[in-house]
C-alpha cells in the first residue's frame, strides 16, 4: 500500500502512476481534491511496449475484434487496416449518447484517472501522447461534459470524455458550455488523432463504474466511523448504558468488526460524566443503541468486502480485447474483462450496507427529539410549542431514509438484452455504483442530522461534562452551528455539519483524541 496512504487525501498534491494501483487516499487527492498526475519510466515504457504490439497487429493484418473488426454484433465486418483510425473516431462519436445532466466534477475525474490506471496497465495498446492528455485535462482542470444517464455497464460517459480528446464534444468551462476544441486551445493542448484500438480501449471497461464506486466507498467508511461517533453521543445524550458495549459479551460472536465497533464506543466515551452518572439508569436500551457494535459491525463488514474486491478491479485490465505481450511479439485475446459484475455486485452490497447505517441513525435522532423516548424537553427545544425544535429535521432524515431504502433495491439482478442480441445480458454495473455514490451522500445528511441533534441534547446535561472525545466533535459542531434557543433557519446547519463529515473533519477532531478508530 502507498505510503500516502496514511495522509488524508487533501494533504497530497501530486500522485505519480507507477506499476501498481494507487492507494484509496491518492485517488480521492486525484478525484476531488486536485492533484496532479504524472507517470513514471515503467509506466510509460509498459504503455510504450504495449502499442507496438498492436500496430504489429495491425500491420500484419490480424483478425483481432475491434482493431480489423466491427463492433459488437458488428463483429463479423472484416475492417481493413487503412479504415482503422476512421473505426476508432466512429466508435467514440456512435458510443457518445448518454443524456441528462453532466456528471459532478469528481466522478468524471475520477472516470478520467481510472482509464489512465487501467490503460496503463500495457495490455491495451494505448499511445502514451492519449494518456498523457487525458493527464493534462486534469492536471489543467479541463471538465469534459458528460451526460450521466443512460449506461447499461460503461460506454457512453466514457464516450463523451473521449470527445474532448479529438477535439470535439463539450466542456464546462466557468459554468459555460464551450467546443471541446476551444476549451484544449485555452489550456494551451491539442487534440489527437485516435489510431488503430485507441477509441475502443478509451469507451470500454469498468472505468466510469469504478469512478462512483470508489467515492461511494470512500464517503461509505468514512461515514461509517462517523456513525460510531454520532451513536456514541446519542448514547451519552439519551443516558444510555455501557453495559451492551461489554468486551466479554462480543467475544463470543465471531464478528471482529462488531467487537471494534463496541471499543470504538467505549474509547469515545470514555471518561463521560454523563455515562458514569447513569450508567445503571436502564438495564437495557433499545436496539439502536444496543445493537450499534452489530449493525454499524455487519455494515463494516460488506464495506470492508466491497473494498477488498474493488481495490482489486482498480489494478486489472478492464479492456477487450488485450494485447498479451510473448516475447518480442503478442498475442489479441479477446473475452470479457469489461465485465462490471464484480464492482456492480458489491456496488448494490455498498447500497444495503449504508442504508442499515442511515436507518439506526435516523432511529437514533428520532429518539433524541422525542420526549417520550429521550426525557428531555420536546423536540430538544426549551420552549416548546412556540418553537418546533428539531421536530422536522427528523423529518428530512426520515424522508431522506425513504429514498436510500428505493435506491437500495439491487441493479444487477436485472439485464436488458442489447447489440441484436451479442450482448445478451448486461449488468447494470453502472447503475449499482451510481446509486451506491448517491446513498453515500444521503447517509451524510443523515448523520448530520444526528449530530446536530446529540450535540443539543448534551446542552440539557447542565454541569455534567461529556467525554473528550464527544467534547471535540461537540465543539467543532459548535464553530459552525450555535446552541439553538428559539427557532432559525436550519438548512445552513445540516449543510454545514454534513460538509464536516464529507471533509473528514469531525472524524480527525475524535480520532485526535482517542486514536485511530477500528474499522
Amino acid at each position: 500500500m502507498n505510503s500516502t496512504e496514511t495522509r488524508h487525501p487533501k494533504d497530497i498534491k501530486d500522485v505519480l502512476l507507477k506499476s501498481h494501483s494507487v492507494s484509496m487516499n491518492d485517488f480521492i487527492a486525484v478525484a476531488r481534491y486536485g492533484a496532479k498526475v504524472s507517470f513514471s519510466q515503467d509506466y510509460c515504457d509498459r504503455v510504450n511496449h504495449s502499442r507496438h504490439l498492436v500496430e504489429k497487429c495491425l500491420e500484419e493484418n490480424r483478425l483481432i475484434y475491434g482493431i480489423t473488426t466491427g463492433f459488437g454484433d458488428n463483429v463479423t465486418q472484416v475492417i481493413s487496416p487503412k479504415d482503422a483510425e476512421r473505426l476508432q473516431r466512429n466508435i467514440v462519436r456512435s458510443h457518445a449518447v448518454s443524456v441528462g445532466d453532466s456528471l459532478e466534477k469528481e466522478v468524471v475525474r475520477a472516470t478520467q484517472l481510472m482509464m489512465l490506471i487501467s490503460l496503463g496497465q500495457g495490455y491495451s495498446g494505448v499511445r502514451l501522447d492519449v494518456l498523457q492528455l487525458i493527464a493534462s485535462l486534469l492536471n489543467h482542470d479541463v471538465m469534459p461534459f458528460v451526460p450521466g444517464d443512460g449506461s447499461v455497464g460503461y460506454l457512453g460517459p466514457e464516450a463523451h470524455m473521449a470527445l474532448v480528446l479529438m477535439g470535439e464534444g463539450l466542456v464546462l468551462d466557468q459554468g459555460e458550455l464551450i467546443p471541446g476544441k476551444e476549451a484544449l486551445k485555452k489550456a494551451g493542448l491539442e487534440p489527437v488523432t485516435l489510431g488503430c484500438k485507441e477509441g475502443l480501449a478509451l469507451t470500454s471497461g469498468t472505468t466510469s463504474v469504478m469512478a462512483h464506486a470508489l467515492l461511494a466507498l470512500y464517503n461509505g467508511i468514512q461515514s461509517a466511523k462517523t456513525a460510531d461517533i454520532a451513536g456514541a453521543m446519542s448514547l451519552e445524550a439519551l443516558k444510555g448504558t455501557l453495559k451492551a458495549f461489554d468486551p466479554r459479551y462480543h467475544s463470543v460472536k465471531r464478528h471482529k468488526e462488531q467487537a471494534g465497533t463496541a471499543e470504538n464506543i467505549l474509547r469515545i466515551l470514555d471518561g463521560s460524566d454523563i455515562t458514569e452518572k447513569y450508567k445503571d439508569f436502564r438495564l437495557q436500551d433499545a436496539h439502536s443503541l444496543r445493537c450499534i457494535p452489530q449493525m454499524h459491525g455487519a455494515a463494516k463488514k460488506a464495506l470492508k468486502d466491497a473494498l477488498d474486491t474493488i481495490m482489486d478491479e482498480m489494478g486489472s485490465t478492464g479492456d477487450n480485447p488485450i494485447i498479451y505481450p510473448e516475447g518480442d511479439d503478442g498475442i489479441g485475446l479477446m473475452g470479457g474483462n469489461f465485465d462490471g459484475s464484480y464492482v456492480g455486485i458489491y456496488s448494490d452490497a455498498m447500497c444495503i450496507a449504508m442504508a442499515n447505517l442511515a436507518k439506526i441513525s435516523e432511529r437514533r435522532g428520532d429518539r433524541l427529539v422525542n420526549q417520550h423516548f429521550s426525557g428531555l424537553p420536546n423536540f430538544l427545544t426549551a420552549n416548546p410549542g412556540l418553537n418546533n425544535g428539531y421536530m422536522i429535521p427528523q423529518y428530512t432524515a426520515a424522508g431522506l431514509l425513504g429514498e436510500i431504502k428505493v435506491l437500495s433495491h439491487p441493479a444487477t439482478v436485472d439485464s436488458v438484452s442489447t447489440s441484436a442480441g451479442q450482448e445478451d445480458p448486461v449488468t447494470f454495473a453502472y447503475l449499482a455504483s451510481k446509486k451506491a455514490y448517491t446513498i453515500s451522500k444521503k447517509l451524510e445528511y443523515i448523520l448530520a442530522i444526528e449530530l446536530m441533534a446529540a450535540a443539543q441534547a448534551l446542552d440539557f446535561h447542565g454541569t455534567l461534562q461529556p467525554s473528550l472525545a464527544s467534547k471535540a466533535a461537540y465543539n467543532l459542531i459548535r464553530s459552525r452551528v450555535p446552541i439553538v434557543e428559539e427557532d432559525r433557519y436550519f438548512y445552513p446547519d445540516i449543510e454545514s455539519i454534513k460538509e464536516q463529515i464529507h471533509e473528514g473533519d469531525i472524524l480527525r477532531a475524535v480520532e485526535n483524541v482517542v486514536g485511530e478508530l477500528q474499522f
